[in-house]
């Protein structure tokens, strides 16, 4: 074939794609831009971001895939082939550094499951990791909260539970993908890895300094988001893009879909009230919405103050008056009425996101289970991935020192290596990001999942932006945004020749155990 030739076949090509457009959209009443957003670098086409609370790797998979099987516990038995994970054994379990506490890490049971909320600070997850010795969680990670700071509470950071309490986990290990060596993008509590999901970016801040919250205009605890009326407390605005703008530039669907972010009442000024609440397993009652727990809602652009409904079920994932910030029930709504978001972040209540102190892994569990049951139901399946991620380790051990990818070195809030020392930040390198952060659980539940397969590629909270970004080429957020260094999830899939392989699994909320009669 000559060059003219090979011309000509190139431009008969490139109308023949634009007249299939024009077709579809004349014809079928889709857009051009719906038409490009159905085109992705991978067979997903929609992404379920189901983000939890305050779990570290080993406080869930410390002993994968062997579990204790007591008595009157649901029981775990592995597949024969189940790989190994970097987990707990030998010495570290009977000879472990934190003993020149008298704490070796312990199993903590079913009957356990309502534990104290371990120290998560900025500095004290720092403190705890002693520049890779790991060796100061009693002393710097234990909990500081009312009632559990005496010696048997101060024990609990040295937990982990096993297949017998988070048997959902472990069966969804056993049957898809999951990764065991995947990180917190920095240091710290809930609001640094909300906002390091959404954007990899925890600088821009303002007020730019708030006490032990807010340091030189980046986030380092958890403040509220200003531009929710649910806030309370201190309250700070983020400057810059989100992973949220992106989507919006390419006119992809989208959305953060919250347990009671739906208003149940509004003051005389119109401000919305976010009273909801329900009963964990310890009796305790729990508002739904936590205001820190909701990335968007601190950037302007991508904020529902108001907590607004959607217009209609159709506009669920594209821009109207909820500007993309939903309740949970909303995501329900969309995706049983074939309104399914190209890309959804699902948030649980307050009582069922797995956070100690006020959720547990049973409540936990039920939340889990029952959203994946359901999603697998939806015909938009075969085309779907769900990734399970955590937004900090609550401070509870893990034994794996994580690669510090990000250096700082604030006088007062970085103690990685001592008083003020994270490494050293170059000359307009932002400060207070120290990172990578505590080793955090990670699995992907997907037709395209690798099966019974553990992942031993560096990733973080922000490999999952990354994973949006190329399979929907929304391009890089910039502004020393994380996702530029985050590795890929991409191990986790097997997209050969373009073929799903991996069955559905239908578990029991209650149990975690497999259903048997609705797999397939």
């Amino acid at each position: 074939m000559n060059k003219l030739t090979s011309l000509i076949v190139t431009l008969s090509g490139i109308w023949l794609l634009t007249s299939s457009i024009v077709f579809l959209s004349l014809n079928t009443g889709i857009t051009e831009a719906a038409v490009a957003s159905m085109k992705t670098m991978t067979p997903i086409k929609h992404l379920v971001v189901i983000f939890q609370e305050n779990i570290s790797f080993d406080h869930y998979f410390a002993t994968y895939p062997h579990a204790a099987n007591p008595s009157g516990e649901p029981k775990f038995t592995s597949s024969p082939a189940t790989p190994y994970v970097n987990g707990l054994s030998n010495d570290l379990l009977v000879n472990n550094p934190n003993g020149n506490y008298s704490v070796n890490p312990f199993r903590l049971d079913r009957s356990q499951a309502v534990t104290c909320d371990m120290d998560h600070e900025y500095p004290a997850e720092q403190q705890a990791y002693h520049g890779g010795l790991l060796d100061k969680f009693v002393e710097f990670a234990s909990s500081t909260d009312s009632g559990c700071t005496d010696a048997l509470h101060k024990k609990q950071v040295m937990g982990y539970f096993d297949g017998n309490t988070v048997t959902a986990l472990w069966n969804y290990a056993q049957h898809f993908a999951m990764s065991d060596n995947s990180y917190g993008t920095t240091f710290g509590p809930s609001t640094p890895g909300a906002l390091n999901l959404v954007s990899g970016q925890t600088h821009g801040a303002t007020p730019a300094d708030i006490n032990d919250t807010v340091s030189r205009g980046t986030v380092i605890a958890d403040p509220d988001p200003r531009f929710d009326d649910c806030s309370r407390g201190s309250k700070i605005a983020m400057s810059g893009s989100n992973i949220g703008t992106l989507l919006n530039s390419k006119n992809i669907t989208w959305g953060w879909f919250q347990g009671g972010f739906k208003a149940n009442n509004k003051t005389m000024d119109g401000r919305a009230v976010c009273n909801s609440e329900h009963k964990n397993i310890n009796g305790s009652m729990q508002k739904d919405y936590v205001p820190h727990h909701e990335p968007f809602m601190y950037y302007s652009v991508t904020a529902n103050p108001h907590h607004l409904p959607p217009t209609n079920i159709p506009m669920i994932g594209r821009t109207d008056q909820a500007n993309h910030q939903y309740d949970l029930s909303d995501f329900w709504n969309a995706a049983e009425n074939r309104n399914l978001p190209e890309v959804s972040f699902l948030k649980a209540p307050k009582y069922q996101n797995g956070h100690a102190g006020y959720s547990d892994p049973i409540d936990e569990q039920h939340f889990l289970v029952s959203t994946i049951n359901r999603i697998q139901q939806l015909p938009e399946w075969n085309g779907t991935a769900i990734m399970i991620s955590y937004d900090d380790s609550d401070g509870w051990y893990d034994h794996v020192m994580p690669p510090i990818i990000s250096q700082s070195n604030d006088p007062k809030y970085d103690k990685l290596l001592g008083t003020g020392m994270c490494g050293h930040v170059s000359p307009g390198v932002y400060q207070d990001r120290c990172g990578y952060g505590p080793r955090l659980p990670l699995l992907v539940i997907s037709p395209y999942s690798k099966t019974n397969f553990v992942d031993h590629s560096i990733t973080d909270q922000t490999s999952i932006i990354r994973f949006i970004e190329d399979n929907w080429g929304l391009g890089r957020l910039g502004n020393q945004s994380f996702d530029t260094k985050a590795g890929s999830v991409g191990n986790m899939f097997d997209f050969t020749n373009g073929t799903a392989h991996a069955k559905k699994l239908s578990l029991d909320p209650n149990t975690g155990m497999q259903n048997s009669t609705s797999n397939g």
